[in-house]
């Protein structure tokens, strides 16, 4: 039995990663991991840092835990029927999504990665966190395009 690690962070394209990483984990019979990456923002990353770190609203990171669980809970709750059977591992990180990916990926038969997720730039066809564990990982990859990148025509862009 193999082992197959996902990513997930609720954006549409993580949750096409994770439809295709549960087929995947199906069709092998392979363990499935979902890995959801959290970390606490700075006030220098969320534009509050230019008011000063004085005016900056303190971060509970106990909240902001609970509400990445919570991302993590609501995903594995909508794909309840698609994971009966499958040998399930769900995991909350804290760190960047890409340390934690690679890190997760260690010993795995397969990483699976959504092209774009929370994170990405609108518009962006590959994001950062998908190039660079498929740079730094070493086992296989799949990196699952976003969900409306399959609509040539572009009648259902955002």
């Amino acid at each position: 039995m193999g082992r197959i690690v996902v990513g997930s962070d609720g954006s549409e394209g993580g949750n096409a990663a994770l439809g295709w990483a549960i087929e995947e984990a199906k069709i092998r019979q392979a363990r499935l991991e979902v890995v959801h990456a959290w970390q606490p923002m700075s006030p220098t990353w969320s534009g509050l840092g230019a008011m000063g770190t004085s005016m900056a609203p303190p971060i509970d990171v106990d909240e902001l835990r609970s509400y990445a669980q919570s991302i993590l809970d609501a995903v594995l709750a909508a794909r309840a029927e698609e994971l009966a059977g499958v040998d399930l591992d769900a995991h909350l990180v804290e760190g960047h999504p890409i340390d934690v990916l690679v890190d997760a990926a260690k010993g795995a038969d397969l990483l699976v990665v959504g092209s774009r997720g929370l994170g990405g730039f609108r518009g962006a066809l590959l994001g950062s966190v998908s190039q660079h564990v498929g740079h730094h990982t070493r086992c296989p990859v799949v990196i699952v395009p976003h969900p409306r990148h399959d609509d040539p025509d572009g009648s259902h862009a955002a």
